[in-house]
């Protein structure tokens, strides 16, 4: 450490400083002699002071978020004075994102809205190794993630109580939510803590001029473009369980024209935290530049994050045991909180029933063209293929099996599996005989465009335009990836594919590697279970007006959109039957006001109405090419919210109200019994068609400067979300897809509390610089009023009784993490950082309980370190 930090030099001129932002002083700015190894770095006044070897010369400063900035000094004015940093737009939400400005829509509306934003900082130092995603993002108002302990990349997010599907997320002004169904799968995302600029949460109506599903709100992620500094930068990372990870990434700067910037890593997990959830994978991210003049600019950009991750799901406290005495499912009390029934050996080697592996490449091209001083034009073009999937059994699998779970441990037995395989007539797996390992693929295709076009009159007035489009097509259907010692599985008719013959069998397997998956996947002949696909084609109208004087502004912004879905089905007509293209025509209006009576302070209010198109998922009938009758149609969104915030230097409060109503809502229930008739139903799902959701709550965050060295923050959200009104409901049996009962009166869930998110949540946090280049950092975040989801069951039975039914109210919990910061400074503008976290949950019992089964709701003590230098 003395050696990194002692600078022995011949002092002739002693440099001296004070750096600032033009308000703060800046802690922690690196400054070097050019063509020396003679540095230092700012202290907790922004001040510095440097021995000089030469008389005269450049210094160079530079701190992440600002301009490097080159001052020429002599001995003569060794006096600098007040240096004011100039921040970098390429890294400022405030100011000017570098591509797709005018599209992602953030900070580009005057009027304010309920929004944080994390900071590139905060995204390193918060999303270091095997922290996921999500989770850099939990010290926001109204924001919950369940870390849960599935596995890497299966953590879950919710804004204002809503889940992924209804909350839209942006990266780079591309929609990423999927297009059946609005969900979000972080492990496909993995690399977004290595090239996420910024993140911006724009809870409830936000900013965002396009039709998206962003009923609880819309997150922003703003990725690097190709940086105008020549650098570059490599880490390396380890953590708890085995976890491990490389990172290298370069700039050229801008060389002429032309610039690339490229990120590349690899990292690896023994283990999640339960047994049988290992995973691995890389991120790649390229950006290519082009700046032909100051009217132009160009950025190519090509992501992506090939991963495989093996899973593990909530279980029983008690095992279930069949009438035969066979260990159906185990629970707690055999696996125990670290065990996994999905995890066994096979043959010496560990394997999974469950593995996720997917591979989706994803590209755009940004223009944004200055056309004058008061009109630009913004316009990205994006794709992406992703493929890939996540294994289960076909057959009858462990739990219809004698000793197929072990009695011990609970984790699969493979070998028992495979040797009762070796009995089967032929070696031919079908039906409920014999068991081979399979993956339901998910492969899709998806282009799309948006731009925008804005005028600013100068004169109080701005206006926009644009349009958003896009095209999709996905493909589903099941492959063979483990025969266990069969020889194949029967996949022709008679239950089967009425394509094919009775006894026609698939033998060919194929891999779960994320690589291998993007290249070869099963032919139409080689599939098995189900074989679909769907089309959808999305075309919408954005605009927007804005009146801003000196105190006063206001906005009225709006969108329509046709959306058209068409369903293929290979697998249960003769040859390919195809839907109509169904059509849903949505929109979206909304409008705000705001008035400052000084700089520091401002209030706000917005009001909204969306007219939402359901998803394709929701629109058919499993495995058919048929609408849902009666038909889903358009979910209507209305949402209120006002605001109040102050700012000042060392000050900054934000205090936000708002109210959430969701009407004709698709939501669906799943339960493994329903008898009617006299019939017993062993697999249901219960489909309402109506539902209503009402979310009302407060919202506080806080950011006080106490010192130069210490900055603290807080937040709090209060949250009172209920099922409203009353559903017609049907019961599919989900063997046969066929509608078993129908209840066109309906169920009333009204008063009953929404599930999963927790509906109280506080946070507190500080960081502090205990040097100008060593920093400490902690928050602590608890979270209550946490329900269990509906169980439908019990919705009705107590219906039946005149009993009031309410969710299950689930344990509260805490979680406190730690980070530490220290930078060693090297000649040139090197640096080598170390950063290290640690996480732990307050509570003993991590998991909390419902109905029987354990949820995670976090992971126990997980640690993370990492090593960067920077050139």
């Amino acid at each position: 450490m003395l050696v990194f930090l002692c600078n022995a030099v011949s002092a002739q001129t002693v440099l001296r400083g004070v750096i600032t932002d033009g308000k703060e002083p800046i802690v922690g700015a690196s400054l070097t002699i050019q063509g020396t190894t003679v540095g230092t770095s700012t202290d907790g006044n922004g001040a510095f002071s440097l021995n000089s070897p030469v008389e005269a010369g450049t210094l160079v400063i530079r701190f992440l978020g600002f301009l490097p900035y080159e001052i020429n000094f002599s001995e003569n004015g060794a006096d600098l004075g007040t240096i004011i940093l100039n921040t970098d737009n390429s890294q400022n939400l405030g100011e000017v994102v570098v591509v797709g400005k005018g599209v992602i829509d953030i900070a580009d509306r005057k009027t304010p809205i309920a929004a944080s934003t994390i900071t590139p900082l905060e995204i390193q130092e918060k999303g270091l190794g095997n922290v996921e995603f999500p989770e850099v993002m939990k010290n926001t108002p109204s924001v919950y993630v369940a870390d849960q302990a599935g596995g890497f990349g299966d953590s879950k997010m919710y804004v204002r109580g809503f889940d992924q599907s209804n909350t839209a997320f942006l990266l780079n002004g591309q929609p990423i939510n999927g297009m059946e169904d609005g969900n979000m799968y972080w492990s496909n995302w993995a690399g977004m803590t290595d090239i996420a600029s910024f993140i911006q949460i724009q809870r409830g109506l936000g900013s965002s001029k396009l039709a998206i599903s962003s009923v609880g709100g819309t997150v922003n992620i703003v990725t690097k473009a190709t940086e105008m500094q020549k650098g570059g930068y490599v880490r390396m990372t380890t953590g708890n369980d085995g976890y491990a990870k490389a990172t290298i990434g370069y700039n050229t700067g801008l060389q002429g024209k032309w610039g690339v910037s490229f990120m590349l890593d690899g990292w690896r997990g023994d283990r999640k935290y339960a047994i049988g959830t290992a995973g691995a994978g890389q991120n790649y991210f390229v950006s290519v530049g082009f700046k032909p003049n100051d009217n132009h600019n160009f950025n190519f950009m090509v992501l992506g994050s090939p991963q495989w991750h093996d899973q593990n799901y909530s279980k029983p406290l008690e095992s279930f045991y069949r009438d035969n005495g066979v260990l159906g499912t185990p629970g707690f009390d055999i696996t125990g909180e670290k065990g996994n029934s999905n995890y066994g050996w096979y043959q010496g080697d560990g394997l999974s029933q469950r593995r996720n592996y997917y591979h989706k490449p994803v590209s755009n091209l940004n223009w944004d063209w200055t056309i004058s001083e008061k009109s630009s034009l913004s316009t990205v073009i994006y794709a992406s293929i992703g493929k890939g999937g996540g294994t289960g059994l076909l057959g009858n699998g462990p739990g219809y099996t004698p000793n197929g779970f072990s009695a011990e441990n609970g984790t699969t037995n493979w070998d028992v599996l495979a040797e009762l395989n070796a009995g089967l007539p032929g070696g031919i797996s079908n039906g409920n005989n014999g068991t081979v390992l399979r993956a339901s693929a998910n492969n899709h295709f998806w282009y799309g465009l948006v731009t925008n076009y804005t005028f600013d009159t100068k004169k109080n007035w701005s206006f926009n335009v644009g349009t958003d489009l896009r095209f999709y097509e996905g493909d589903h259907f099941q492959q063979l990836i483990n025969l266990l010692g069969t020889k194949g599985r029967r996949a022709g008719s008679e239950d089967y594919n009425v394509n094919r013959s009775a006894d026609y069998a698939v033998s060919k397997t194929f891999s779960t590697n994320p690589w291998s998956a993007l290249f070869k996947s099963a032919k139409v002949d080689e599939r098995v279970g189900y074989d679909n696909s769907e089309k959808i084609n999305y075309q919408g109208l954005f605009g927007q007006a804005e009146y801003s004087s000196d105190s006063f502004t206001a906005f009225i912004q709006g969108s329509i959109s046709n959306q058209s879905y068409q369903k293929i089905d290979r697998w249960n007509y003769v040859g390919e039957a195809k839907s109509d293209f169904e059509k849903k025509f949505g929109y979206n209006i909304k409008g705000g006001a705001a008035y400052s009576f000084n700089d520091e302070h401002t209030f706000f209010a917005n009001i909204g109405q969306y007219s939402r198109q359901p998803f394709l998922d929701n629109m058919f009938v499993s495995n058919t090419v048929d609408l849902a009758d009666p038909a889903v149609d358009n979910e209507e969104i209305f949402g209120l919210e006002a605001g109040y915030k102050f700012d000042n230097s060392i000050f900054r409060l934000n205090l936000n109200a708002y109210y959430t109503k969701w009407d004709n809502r698709f939501t669906a229930y799943s339960s493994d019994s329903y008898k009617v008739d006299g019939t017993e139903y062993d697999d249901v799902t219960y489909l309402f068609t109506g539902v209503g959701q009402l979310h009302k709550g407060l919202e506080l965050d806080v950011d006080a400067k106490i010192l130069p060295t210490l900055t603290l923050r807080g937040y709090g959200s209060i949250g009172d979300w209920k099922y409203d009104g009353q559903s017609p409901y049907r019961v599919r049996d989900n063997d046969s897809f066929n509608i078993i009962f129908e209840d066109e009166d309906g169920q009333d869930l009204t008063g009953v509390r929404v599930g999963n998110a927790a509906q109280t949540a506080v946070g507190l946090g500080a960081k502090y610089y205990i040097l100008p280049h060593f920093s400490i950092d902690a928050d602590f975040n608890h979270y209550a009023r946490l329900y269990g989801n509906v169980d439908i069951e019990d919705v009705i039975e107590s219906a039946l009784e005149n009993e009031v039914y309410q969710s299950e109210k689930l344990d509260n919990y805490s979680i406190v993490d730690f980070g530490l910061s220290y930078t060693f400074n090297l000649k040139n503008g090197q640096h080598v950082k170390f950063r290290g976290n640690v996480k732990n949950l307050l509570d003993e019992e991590y998991f909390s309980r419902k109905d029987g089964f354990g949820y995670f709701y976090g992971l126990g003590t997980t640690w993370n370190a990492g090593l960067t230098y920077s050139f």
